[in-house]
C-alpha cells in the first residue's frame, strides 16, 4: 500500500474541509497553499501555459469553447496554478488567473535550487525534480519550465515520465514541489540538532 502525506485527502473525504498547520486544503488540491487573505494580497504575475478549443456540435453547426491553464507567482517561493473556462479565450485565460491567485503555494528552495530530489505524480504523469549545481538553468519542458520559473528556481534538472497532458504535468509539478523540506524542517521534525 502506498503512503500518502498527511495533508492529502482521499476522494470519500472531498467534500470536507480541514485545517493543517493553518492551511486550507481542499480535495481539488494535492498540496497545501497558503491562506487566500495572503494569496490575494500578494503581488504575483501570470502567464499562459496551455490553450484548449472544444467543439459541441449543435443544430446550426459546431460550438466552440475554450480552456486555458495559467500559472501565477512573484519568482520568489511563491506559485499557483488555475483553469478556466469560457466561450471566448480572454474570459477563459481571466477566469484561471482568479483561479490560480486562489491556491497560491510556498516553494522550498535552496539558493537559485531545490534542497533534494522529488518527484511528483498526478493522473498517469510523473514529474522528477533533480537540484543542479550553478549555471545549469531550467531543463525541462514548457509545461514544467514554466511552474518552476513563477517559482523563482533557476538551476534543475527535471524528466517527465507518461503522460505529457499539460493539466496533469503541471499538476504532478506543484505535487512535487509541495514535496519539498528544508534542512531545518527536517531536523526539527526528527528532533535532532544540525551541526
Amino acid at each position: 500500500m502506498r503512503r500518502v502525506p498527511a495533508v492529502w485527502i482521499s476522494e470519500a473525504d472531498s467534500a470536507r474541509l480541514t485545517h493543517s498547520e493553518g492551511c486550507l486544503i481542499m480535495a481539488k488540491r494535492k498540496y497545501p497553499t497558503i491562506p487566500i487573505d495572503e494569496a490575494l494580497s500578494s503581488d504575483v504575475n501570470d502567464d499562459i501555459v496551455a490553450i484548449n478549443r472544444t467543439a459541441a456540435v449543435v443544430k446550426g453547426g459546431r460550438r466552440f469553447s475554450f480552456s486555458a491553464l495559467s500559472v501565477v507567482g512573484n519568482e520568489d517561493g511563491l506559485v499557483g496554478i488555475g483553469y478556466g473556462k469560457g466561450r471566448e479565450v480572454p474570459n477563459a485565460v481571466e477566469k484561471s488567473v482568479k483561479d490560480a491567485r486562489k491556491q497560491v503555494m510556498r516553494v522550498v528552495r535552496q539558493g537559485r535550487t531545490i534542497p533534494h530530489f522529488t518527484e511528483g505524480n498526478y493522473g498517469a504523469t510523473r514529474v522528477r525534480l533533480i537540484p543542479a549545481a550553478p549555471g545549469t538553468g531550467i531543463i525541462a519542458g514548457k509545461a514544467v519550465r514554466k511552474v518552476l520559473e513563477k517559482a523563482g528556481i533557476k538551476d534543475i534538472l527535471t524528466k517527465n515520465y507518461g503522460s505529457t497532458n499539460a493539466v496533469n504535468v503541471v499538476k504532478a509539478t506543484m505535487a512535487a514541489l509541495s514535496k519539498l523540506r528544508s534542512r531545518e524542517t527536517v531536523a526539527a521534525l526528527r528532533g535532532v540538532t544540525l551541526e
